[in-house]
């Protein structure tokens, strides 16, 4: 996937909410009709748009050390 492939819009999904309350249940109806492996790789998908092709092959961990006093 070193090039950025856009998805389709499926103009027949969309829907008109009228409100943000509405909109917030559409999604996570939409999200939750959603197979893993879809949303995996939605999230991939957003990953390399942000980062570009210079995105890492894998997450990167972050460990942060804190004294406790």
């Amino acid at each position: 996937m070193d090039e950025i492939e856009f998805p389709k819009i499926n103009k027949t999904a969309l829907s008109i909410a009228s409100s943000f309350e509405e909109a917030d249940k559409l999604d996570r109806e939409y999200w939750h009709s959603c197979t893993p492996y879809e949303r995996l790789a939605y999230m991939e998908l957003l990953r390399r748009i942000n980062y570009g092709t210079a995105a890492t092959a894998r997450l990167q961990r972050v460990l942060e050390i804190i004294e406790r006093e």
